[in-house]
């Protein structure tokens, strides 16, 4: 087990410079939805979350995103009107494309198991037709499961040799179950496995065209009780590295009979030397998981200019959360660790219902892995000259405890050895973060993050108002210190009521925001409500379920609001203000 050591900096100096911080508000640019192919009604086709974005090193134009999409399931109607399940075979890996730099974007409609014309009131019989999501999974006996990440690499020439002047790569990595229900019918074994969907025709891709897409790969190592789950996919971006080409996906390999009883829990990463064809698994670091010691959840997964592949999560020792690292410098081969960053509080409080941490209130949205990191390392992409490849990574933390949540930043400049303090970052009065990510300008000079924020104080009831906004922040990077704080967007406050789980016994928005950059701009995607309208008889159905005489659950199009349930993802472009 490896420690951290902190880098004594001037924590007055570094806090003076995170100050310059009555963040200063700019001008919100127009921000733009995603998720502009999904239905605004009936719930749950109108439901998207957990938003990924990758812009292509070698072309920044080209911006692809990644979400949880619902488009292609039944409507709430069909059958009984009082549940909204997810329909067996259909799949919720959506994809959206860019060629204007995240200006606008197009959702492809592709060929699949779909569900879209369930509906109601008969009962749902999917069949092929019609899908939002990615191509190929029916086909392969799987579904495409969600919990998107999505990356750019060099294409592969002749030879296998990497190169950009092939052009890139795009990688999509899922979750994915099988499509037959019985053990006969399996593709793999399992419940959930990580799959990896490849294309080097994103034109094609976003023009309905499915062929552009090559059939998926399942990459992980599955028995008949693995549950892999909260993948992420990187490749190796800059041409300076020995490794360059190389894509690197990680994830956590639950081990039981279902995912919540799944112990132990090791972190696995898997990399792939020839563009996605073939992987090679490993697991990285032990596998033993009690209330003591976890290993690390909600992994995320970077390089540098040198080739150094670098693997963050959330985990436990002695019973305290850390931020933890390991770092492979042979191509991902042999990785050393965990590296302990940091000591983080998750945020929120145990819902009893649910099971489940939550932050705005009772039946809230699940906020299982808002104390998990996001990471981005300014590696000098695509070149890797002339790179910093100092690591920032930001969490939300509770420390400060229930309603007093805040967003979490350290650094790194010497490849994870050493870590400064960590800062809270100046956010608005009231801002309460869930989920946050930062991307860095590849030339180390510019650091953005992205958050989504609970506006309004933890709610003992469903009737009142509850607040999320997404929140773009920007920072000049000066001697390796982010200083001069400002806000590039705000979004609009919508309530998060009106977001739900397909139980319908809670809001739900997922588990995670996204941002990449270039050094002339970055891209956030985020979690939005702002077009969801919250369902009175909803809400007083979970608020049922906190008493001792629980009721039934409505019939949901018949009595909420046609909007119930919109969640959508909305992005938005921010040139560099400091340029």
């Amino acid at each position: 087990m490896g420690t951290s050591r902190r880098i004594i900096a001037s924590v007055a100096a570094v806090t003076a410079a995170l100050a310059g911080a009555a963040v200063a508000a700019s001008a919100s640019p127009a921000d733009h939805e995603v998720t502009v192919g999904s239905p605004s009604t009936p719930f749950s086709q109108n439901k998207q979350n957990e938003p990924a974005v990758a812009i292509d090193a070698h072309d920044p134009s080209v911006v692809v995103a990644g979400a949880n999409e619902e488009i292609d399931m039944e409507s709430c109607a069909a059958g009984d009107p009082s549940t909204c399940p997810f329909t067996n075979g259909v799949g919720v890996s959506g994809a959206y494309f860019s060629f204007d730099s995240g200006a606008s974007w197009h959702q492809p409609t592709y060929s699949g198991w779909s569900a879209r014309g369930c509906l109601g009131p008969a009962a749902c019989t999917p069949q092929v037709g019609p899908i939002g999501t990615l191509p190929h999974y029916v086909e392969a006996g799987l579904v495409a499961d969600g919990d998107p990440a999505v990356a750019f690499g060099p294409r592969p020439g002749p030879g296998g040799t990497f190169s950009w002047a092939n052009r890139s790569r795009l990688y999509y990595a899922n979750l994915t179950s099988n499509f037959g229900a019985t053990r006969k019918l399996e593709t793999f074994r399992g419940f959930e496995a990580i799959a990896v969907s490849t294309t080097d025709d994103v034109r094609g891709a976003s023009a309905n065209n499915a062929s552009a897409w090559r059939a998926p790969v399942i990459i992980s190592k599955q028995s008949s009780t693995t549950f892999s789950d909260k993948e992420q996919v990187y490749a190796d971006n800059a041409s300076s590295s020995p490794f360059f080409g190389h894509v690197y996906v990680c994830w956590a390999s639950f081990r039981s009979q279902e995912k919540g009883h799944a112990l132990p829990v090791p972190l696995t990463v898997a990399t792939s030397t020839d563009g996605g064809t073939s992987w090679t698994t490993r697991q990285v670091g032990p596998a033993t998981s009690n209330g003591i010691n976890s290993q690390p959840d909600g992994c995320v997964v970077r390089t540098d200019s040198t080739g150094a592949v670098y693997v963050f999560g959330v985990g436990t020792r002695q019973g305290t959360n850390f931020q933890m690292m390991y770092r492979s410098t042979d191509g991902g081969a042999h990785f050393k660790g965990p590296f302990l960053v940091t000591p983080v509080v998750k945020p929120g409080v145990f819902d009893p219902v649910e099971g489940r941490p939550v932050m705005d209130g009772i039946a809230g949205a699940r906020v299982d892995l808002a104390g998990g990191p996001n990471v981005d390392i300014a590696n000098a992409r695509p070149t890797g000259t002339g790179g910093t490849n100092e690591i920032f990574m930001t969490w939300a933390d509770g420390r400060l405890g229930l309603n007093h949540e805040q967003l979490m930043l350290t650094w790194s400049r010497n490849a994870g050895q050493t870590w400064a303090t960590p800062l809270a970052v100046p956010i608005a009065t009231g801002d309460r973060p869930v989920y946050s990510a930062p991307a860095v300008s590849p030339d180390g000079t510019d650091l953005y993050v992205v958050y989504n924020a609970f506006t309004t104080p933890y709610r003992n009831d469903t009737t009142s108002p509850r607040g999320l906004v997404g929140v773009v922040l920007h920072a000049n990077v000066v001697n390796g210190v982010p200083t001069g704080w400002s806000v590039l967007e705000r979004t609009p406050v919508g309530d998060p009521r009106g977001s739900s789980a397909n139980a319908l016994i809670s809001e739900f928005l997922g588990d995670y925001v996204y941002a990449a950059a270039t050094n002339d701009f970055a891209v956030a995607v985020w979690n939005d409500a702002r077009e969801a309208a919250p369902c009175d008889s909803i809400n007083a159905f979970r608020a049922s379920l906190y008493t001792s005489s629980p009721t039934s659950a409505p019939n949901v199009l018949g009595t909420c609001p046609a909007t119930f349930g919109n969640s959508d993802i909305f992005s938005g472009t921010f040139a560099d203000p400091t340029p």
